[in-house]
């Protein structure tokens, strides 16, 4: 344990609770694991706490890190996103050979990957982006991967990768994503969906205390009934978690206790700049986003209390039809979330020449991951059907959930606005969903005004080419 001979198949740097988690769980899959971290607190913290569970090599130094490890050298980076990822990389490529591997962990953005990856190429290493879901449990226990990057260099570690992955019905939760950023791309949007996901079961959550009168144990126990059924997930169960946890300083419970103001440590925003770059309506997921936004200017909402209502509607009575009414709601609003991050990995893919298989994606977060969820199973047959699927909503079951979804969805929203409880990811999700069904939207009016005022020019539905009407001469059209 204590020396540094080149006997390690793996090295970890940065042990803080996700890196030491999952240098334990390599170790617990007979891999020998070498410990490297700034403070050599956390190194031999870990080894007291956990050196049995494995083959570790403590180290003190980068240099003898690297000198502990086999080669082709394999180190996972587990630090903070950012210039500290940047200054780990520098220093680890500086004592690395050529063919060696340097795994980002983190949640790093996607362009930053791109960059390091093609710095790194240059130098003959090989950089990938893995992207790692499931938290500090997952980490232990097997969360789902997200690899990027050159494709020769997972047929080294892809294995490794795969064997600490989570596993469904005997597949793991791992597969090589597509070469640079595309593994911390997808694992981007995963956690905008996420953000997704999250906002809507607050929704529901409010719908229920503030629609229906229920207190936090009558809502925790809906959603552990929920959590039986179609939208069994982990962010369903945890829900029912929270919401029975009694606080011990009141004997309240925990969520009436805890402050309404949700903080974010960007990736839900990245998801959203980067489908404005894409041209992709993420609605459900941004909305999520500037809901967080929203909750946490408190300085405001506390200036804005009393502010006018209008005329109030009644609160249901027919608690048991509106309870599923609820139910269909969130279901199909989540499956718009999934479809619009789809959309948008589709899109990078085509931006970036990535790729992608959507049906892999849904294989690999099945498990492990904070969004897997019981669903993601259709999701995979659905792109196994049909591969270039224009939309998930489209896939039968998806489009046959919807259709039986859609009235109570509506109610949903109505009595949501009748009440004035905000329900910004409901609402937008079911815009979202008529916009896309529409025969005709009102863009015509939109490009009509931009060919008014700067001359952009516009088609027509009766013949091919581009347009422009003489707004400021004899209103006549010319082609474009």
């Amino acid at each position: 344990m204590a020396t540094s001979e080149a006997r390690a198949q793996i090295g970890v740097t940065g042990l803080a609770v996700m890196g030491s988690n999952i240098a334990r769980n390599f170790a617990r899959h007979g891999y020998t694991v070498a410990l490297h971290n700034r403070s050599i607190g956390k190194t031999d913290a870990l080894l007291e706490a956990h050196g049995g569970e494995g083959d570790f090599v403590r180290t003190e130094t980068v240099e003898e890190f690297v000198a502990a490890l086999e080669k082709p050298r394999r180190v996972l980076i587990m630090v903070k996103a950012g210039d500290a990822t940047d200054a780990v990389i520098e220093e680890l490529a500086d004592a690395m050979e050529p063919g060696d591997i340097i795994i980002d962990g983190g949640n790093a953005l996607y362009t930053d990957t791109i960059r390091r990856e093609a710095a790194m190429a240059a130098r003959g290493l090989n950089f990938v982006g893995a992207g790692i879901s499931g938290g500090e449990e997952g980490a232990l226990n097997g969360p789902a991967i997200m690899p990027g990057g050159p494709k020769e260099s997972y047929e080294s570690l892809g294995p490794m990768l795969e064997s600490i992955a989570a596993q469904v019905d005997g597949t793991p939760c791992c597969t090589h994503i597509g070469p640079d950023g595309s593994g911390h791309f997808v694992k981007m949007v995963h956690n905008g969906i996420e953000y997704a996901d999250m906002q809507l079961i607050g929704e529901a959550y409010n719908l229920f205390r503030d629609a229906l009168g229920f207190d936090a144990k009558q809502i925790a126990d809906v959603f552990t009934q929920w959590n039986t059924g179609e939208l069994e997930s982990y962010l369903v169960e945890i829900t029912a978690e929270v919401l029975n946890q009694v606080d011990a300083k009141t004997g309240k419970p925990l969520v009436d206790v805890i402050v309404d103001a949700a903080e974010q440590k960007g990736t839900g925003r990245w998801t959203v700049k980067s489908a404005l770059d894409l041209g992709i309506p993420v609605t459900g997921i941004a909305e999520a986003v500037f809901a967080r936004a929203l909750s946490g200017s408190r300085t405001q909402r506390a200036a804005a209390k009393g502010l006018a209502s209008g005329v109030l509607g009644e609160k249901p009575t027919d608690v048991a039809e509106f309870t599923e009414a609820i139910r269909q709601a969130l279901y199909a609003s989540k499956i718009v979330a999934y479809a619009q991050g789809f959309d948008q990995i589709a899109a990078g893919s085509a931006e970036y020449n990535w790729d992608l298989h959507p049906g892999d994606l849904a294989t690999i977060w099945r498990g492990g991951c904070i969004i897997r969820a019981r669903f993601l199973n259709r999701i995979k047959e659905a792109y196994e059907a049909d591969p270039a699927l224009p939309s998930l909503i489209l896939a039968p079951y998806f489009r046959e959930a919807i259709e039986k979804a859609i009235d109570s969805w509506r109610r949903v929203v109505v009595v949501a606005t009748q009440l004035g409880i905000p329900v910004p990811a409901f609402a937008s999700s079911l815009s979202y969903y008529d916009g896309l069904r529409a025969e005709r939207l009102p863009a015509a009016l939109t490009q009509g005004q931009r060919d008014f005022f700067g001359a952009h020019t516009y088609e027509r539905i009766d013949a091919e080419g581009k347009y422009h009407t003489l707004w400021s001469g004899d209103r006549s059209e010319v082609p474009a």
